[in-house]
């Protein structure tokens, strides 16, 4: 048996107390003292939390976005800049890009890529994710021309374009095959962040990826825990990893009618599992609203993203009981191109927060990471002050308090619109210590803060005094 006494923690706002760990679970939250063979660690009056939850990122590919090429503003802003990058990447193979935007130089092509990088095979993602473009050796080489792949862009003679849209899975199959990519590194930087269960909101998770998910959770290598949205339905997670609502994408280059859609939904509930519905536009948020009023809805159904979401709706969504898992860490990270591109009209839609947790609706924040920032305590300071890139404000009036905040990413992982976890006995030991009381934290959120983060009792990050 192990033990650990938390000496000193600020356990709620004001109120300090010891915490005893035994083993993988808080034995008791109060007053302590040091016993032989137990570990003892001084928090110092800092405040101790539930471990931090992201509700919603991929994992894969924020692994694969370490060893991309930035594609996208800040660091790139023209096609000058562009092609500097891709021809400054290392290696002579393939070129992996990421964080295009059009702003650089429009909605490229294979032809308008060539222009830019000839000479290797190159491939760009879009910054929302759902569309790759392929220069034309790449389109060769992944043999674009051919392919019956129905996310394959085609001209009007029925040429590919070397635009993919949403066909991850199949364009990896068309590329050198690697293998998983180690996610060791990924889970360094998520427990140095307090972040002790993640969801992986990748859909439709291939075989060999949810084998390389499961093997880097139950090896360590990721030692949050995981619960994945991709499973297929009739499958179950495996050791280590748990199965979440089942991820259905509602994209905007090709909604679903609703008949198909209130079909996948009614699947899904059948075969026990809640649903997670990609919904970005408001037009997507209206067809799967109407499909949740044919079909049901059951616990645990959630809305990713909604990231446009009309005043009209919200009385629904609270009706309907559905969880909304947003991201305002988008406002700063690209408020200012929002303010450019939408309406002004349109903008008090644009990721809701204080709206939705007033009315009554389920409400998790969480990071999209690798397309929005990773970093919780950066996502929390977007939802308290919504400011742009530029120092604009995007939507006053949806603002969070920090507590309020804090509070959505302190939700059960499975339940990530309930109320926020609180230290406690019983608990599992999945804490992080910050090395300020909690005042100090909702004033001026940041991860450096971060003290230590604890996973089941064992400390899987610890900050180092300089």
């Amino acid at each position: 048996m192990t033990e650990l006494l938390i000496r000193d923690a600020e356990v709620s706002a004001g109120t300090r107390a010891d915490v005893l760990i035994r083993d993988s679970i808080i034995a008791a939250v109060g007053t302590g003292r040091p016993a032989p063979g137990r570990a003892v660690l001084d928090a110092g009056g800092g405040a101790l939390l539930p471990g931090l939850h992201d509700h919603h990122l991929h994992l894969h590919a924020l692994a694969a976005d370490a060893y991309s090429v930035r594609c996208g503003p800040p660091q790139v802003r023209t096609a000058v800049d562009l092609a500097r990058s891709l021809a400054a990447a290392p290696g002579d193979g393939w070129i992996r890009g990421v964080g295009y935007v059009e702003t650089v130089a429009g909605l490229l092509d294979s032809a308008a890529l060539d222009a830019l990088c000839r000479d290797r095979p190159a491939r760009i993602q879009h910054r929302s994710g759902a569309m790759w473009i392929l220069n034309s050796a790449a389109a060769r080489l992944a043999g674009l021309d051919t392919a019956t792949e129905p996310g394959v862009e085609r001209d009007a003679k029925g040429r590919a374009t070397g635009r993919v849209w949403r066909a991850d899975t199949w364009l990896r199959s068309q590329l050198p095959h690697t293998g998983p990519p180690d996610l060791t590194e990924v889970g360094t930087r998520l427990a140095g962040y307090g972040i002790t269960g993640i969801t992986d909101a990748t859909p439709d998770l291939p075989r060999d990826t949810l084998a390389g998910l499961i093997g880097a959770a139950s090896s360590g290598a990721l030692p949050q825990r995981l619960n994945l949205l991709g499973v297929p339905l009739g499958h179950t997670g495996g050791s280590g990893v748990t199965t979440g609502a089942y991820k259905i994408v509602l994209a905007d280059s090709g909604l679903p009618d609703i008949d198909s859609l209130a079909a996948t939904v009614a699947r899904a509930h059948e075969r026990g599992r809640a649903v997670a519905v990609h919904c970005v536009s408001r037009e997507a948020l209206l067809i799967l609203l109407a499909v949740f009023d044919e079909t049901g809805t059951v616990p645990g159904d959630r809305i990713e993203h909604a990231a446009m979401v009309p005043a009209e709706s919200i009385a629904a969504l609270r009706r309907l009981g559905v969880t909304v898992v947003t991201q305002p860490g988008f406002l700063a990270d690209r408020g200012d191109d929002y303010r450019r591109r939408i309406e002004p009209r349109d903008l008090p839609d644009l990721y809701r927060c204080r709206s939705l947790s007033e009315g009554g609706v389920g409400l998790a924040l969480s990071s999209d990471a690798p397309y929005g920032p990773l970093d919780p305590w950066q996502v929390i300071t977007a939802a308290v002050s919504r400011h742009a890139p530029d120092g604009s404000v995007v939507g006053a009036a949806e603002t969070l308090p920090a507590a309020t905040a804090l509070g959505r990413y302190l939700a059960p992982l499975h339940d990530p619109g309930g109320p926020a976890r609180a230290v406690t006995a019983g608990s599992p030991a999945d804490l992080v210590l910050l090395d300020r009381p909690l005042e100090r934290i909702l004033a001026q959120p940041t991860a450096d803060a971060v003290r230590a983060t604890l996973i089941g009792g064992a400390v899987v990050f610890e900050r180092r005094k300089p």
